[in-house]
């Protein structure tokens, strides 16, 4: 009994697979995966339009920190001509403060530059 069960059941399973195999209308798998395509494309472009805007912000910051650095540098120098040695070494001590941050924010825009190459590329 088994045998003509199993025998059954793969008859059935082809005469589905039959008809669905008829059902299928070409055009609208291929529109499907078009509009797949087109969702993706959007992802990346979503995805490099993040990282643009991500390493202008990181560019900016890095801008405003050189400006502070160049500052401190001014007060550092005007403290040291009057004579306080105490707020000059503060001043420095900021400034060397912003300027490895600088250096840091450059890395991170340098870091950004590899993902929106590979981005870009596609």
């Amino acid at each position: 009994m088994p045998g003509i069960f199993g025998r059954f059941s793969i008859l059935i399973k082809a005469k589905v697979s039959r008809l669905l195999d008829r059902a299928e209308d070409p055009g609208e798998t291929l529109d499907y995966s078009y509009q797949k395509q087109l969702e993706s494309l959007q992802q990346v472009k979503r995805g490099l339009a993040d990282i643009v805007t991500a390493k202008k912000r990181l560019q900016m910051q890095e801008a405003q920190l050189q400006q502070t650095v160049d500052k401190l540098t001014g007060q550092a120098q005007k403290a040291m001509a009057a004579g306080r040695e105490d707020l000059a070494r503060t001043a420095l001590e900021r400034k060397n403060v912003a300027e490895t941050e600088a250096q840091s924010l450059d890395q991170q825009v340098a870091e950004l530059a590899d993902p929106q190459d590979r981005l870009g590329d596609h």
